[in-house]
């Protein structure tokens, strides 16, 4: 049983990235697929897609090659939620990384929040 799913994700892709795998298989929710969605978007993995096995679904994830230093750290955890309005908002290692926050709008990374002026729970950092 898995307390936080978003931990587990984030923590297999470090490990798959240290131990310099190509692809890698989690169990599907939306906020999964959100999460890797912006990993997309912002470069940080090469693809992913979804696939059904028989009623469960699974996200398979592609990493991208030579890929070094990458920390993902799970910010608001289910012991301790974490909330941040749009004004606390602040660039990640000066602008190279980003935070994913949980709007009211749904997931979305934070200079996204900051231009639309939303605050919501920090869930985590990439850098």
């Amino acid at each position: 049983m898995h307390t936080d799913p978003i931990a587990d994700l984030l923590t297999r892709i470090r490990n798959s990235y240290n131990a310099h795998h190509e692809e890698l298989s989690v169990s599907h929710s939306k906020m999964k697929e959100s999460v890797v969605k912006i990993l997309k978007e912002h470069g940080f993995i090469e693809d992913y897609e979804t696939e059904e096995q028989g009623v469960f679904k699974i996200l398979n994830i592609v990493l991208k090659d030579n890929v070094n230093d990458l920390t993902f750290r799970r910010v608001s955890k289910p012991g301790q939620r974490i909330y941040i309005k749009n004004t606390e908002l602040k660039a990640v290692k000066s602008g190279l990384g980003l935070c994913i926050l949980s709007t009211s709008k749904g997931l979305m990374t934070n200079s996204d929040a900051k231009k639309q002026k939303l605050g919501g729970e920090l869930i985590c950092e990439i850098y």
